[in-house]
């Protein structure tokens, strides 16, 4: 199809042959043939509906649309540079099957309110998608959370050892990170179904079409109620975007732990052969590419989003042509988050190895224990910031002599203060230390099993 026989007979000549190339978008938009398809066999309905073609052009043309469906899946539908975007090339396929009937599927409707549809279509889809996948992972987080709560593991502030917590408790962090990515999917979820079709170009139309029809077809909680917006709106695909990068964010910072714990300074956690590569120089590597390959990616998705905000940031209203860069960036995130929750998935599944005998020695070898020793003393009548001082001067005195507070004599602690007795090696022991964190969301033991039985509910009542 020339581009004299495209647009209307406004044109002399056809594009020039780089700018036609430069123009198109069916190299990357045939992703939404499927939601072109759905869409437009809505519309023939609803013209259908509301008298403005008979009921069996109507049917024809849902048939041939159909057909265009099934010769799409079986690879005789490939259109090339020359239909410009999946809408023209599919208009065109359903006239050369259906005759001047196909003609008539365009009547009151643009190509910036279909374009508008398959989006929300597409994208109603992949929110979907993307959601079951954190379910997943959740569930393989909830799995390895419930065989370790009573292992430890160090917490950190500042990358610097603070006190010591459950690994359970650490990994459901990370669930609840999750937790509210799942939600501000379903939030955002809520403005990408809302029905732009009928909008026209930009004011309407003249046909006595029925808007509400499609929505409803088309499962669409609503349509929108200016036509201007509903054909410029992409603030639903900017919230995917930046759901989307919380998400690649959040799967960043557990990447870059998972680097770490596999580091030989820390050798937390133990990468298995079949989520990790070698060096092609140096044979003793395992290399944790998974996660450096997640982290990277992160950069990529928080892009896409700010090049949707640079984009929609000077464009008038209504449609304007660079609203064709909504697409790759889109399609891009969503095969990205999608991509990263499955090896993020796979590799808490079967990629790590936690080890737990180092894990144990690290908990007992610093003095994390420190703030039980000023809580210890808090518990006995010594205010807190007294206590926090004089804990501060014996953590010093025991760095000067190489020693750790475990390793105090009784006396030595007496010494300090009167209010120490033999109890005080029971409460800085690393595992009553955690165990002692019984606050409402904290890594105490029981806490953590309340966390994890609260989280299998919530999963449950919200799939």
């Amino acid at each position: 199809m020339s581009q004299q026989q495209t647009w209307s007979q406004r044109f002399e000549s056809a594009l020039h042959p780089a700018i036609a190339i430069f123009n198109a978008s069916i190299g990357f938009d045939i992703e939404l043939i499927e939601y072109d398809l759905t869409g437009s066999i809505a519309h023939a309905k609803m013209l259908a509906h509301s008298r403005i073609i008979p009921p069996e052009e109507a049917e024809q043309l849902v048939q041939g649309l159909e057909q265009i469906r099934q010769e799409y899946k079986n690879g005789q539908f490939t259109p090339g540079i020359e239909a410009e975007d999946v809408h023209f090339a599919v208009e065109k396929r359903l006239t050369e099957i259906t005759g001047d009937v196909g003609k008539k599927l365009h009547t009151a409707r643009s190509r910036n309110d279909q374009v508008g549809t398959d989006i929300r279509l597409y994208l109603r889809d992949k929110i979907k998608a993307i959601c079951t996948d954190i379910r997943k992972f959740q569930q393989t987080l909830l799995q390895i959370a419930e065989q370790n709560v009573e292992i430890l593991i160090p917490g950190y502030t500042h990358l610097q050892r603070a006190q010591p917590i459950s690994l359970a408790h650490h990994l459901l962090a990370y669930f609840q990170m999750l937790q509210r990515d799942f939600e501000r999917l379903q939030d955002v979820y809520k403005r990408v179904n809302i029905s732009p079709l009928g909008s026209g170009a930009l004011a309407g139309t003249t046909f006595p079409i029925d808007r509400h029809y499609t929505a409803e077809l088309l499962h669409f909680d609503g349509v929108y109620a200016n036509s201007l917006d509903g054909v410029s709106d992409r603030d639903f695909a900017i919230e995917f975007l930046g759901a989307a990068s919380i998400i690649m964010v959040h799967l960043s910072r557990l990447s870059e732990e998972v680097i770490l714990w596999s580091s030989e300074e820390f050798r937390f956690v133990k990468l298995t052969d079949s989520c990790a590569t070698g060096s092609s120089i140096m044979p003793q590597k395992k290399n944790p590419d998974v996660p450096e390959l997640v982290r990277g990616k992160t950069g990529r998705v928080c892009g896409h989003l700010q090049g949707l905000l640079m984009l929609m940031k000077g464009l008038p209203l209504a449609y304007n042509k660079d609203l064709q860069e909504d697409k790759e960036a889109l399609f891009d995130t969503v095969k990205t988050v999608t991509a990263c929750l499955e090896a993020m998935t796979i590799l808490f599944e079967e990629g790590i190895e936690f080890q737990t005998k180092r894990l144990a020695e690290a908990v007992a070898e610093d003095f994390s224990n420190a703030t039980d020793v000023a809580d210890y003393l808090a518990a006995r009548g010594i205010p807190f910031r007294e206590a926090y001082n004089l804990v501060g001067k014996v953590v010093k005195t025991c760095l000067a002599e190489g020693k750790l507070l475990k390793d105090l004599s009784l006396l030595e602690w007496q010494q300090l203060h009167p209010a120490f007795s033999e109890d005080i090696y029971d409460a800085i022991a690393p595992r009553q230390v955690v165990a002692a964190r019984n606050s409402y969301g904290g890594t105490g033991f029981e806490q953590v099993k309340s966390a994890i039985a609260n989280a299998r509910v919530q999963i449950e009542v919200q799939s």
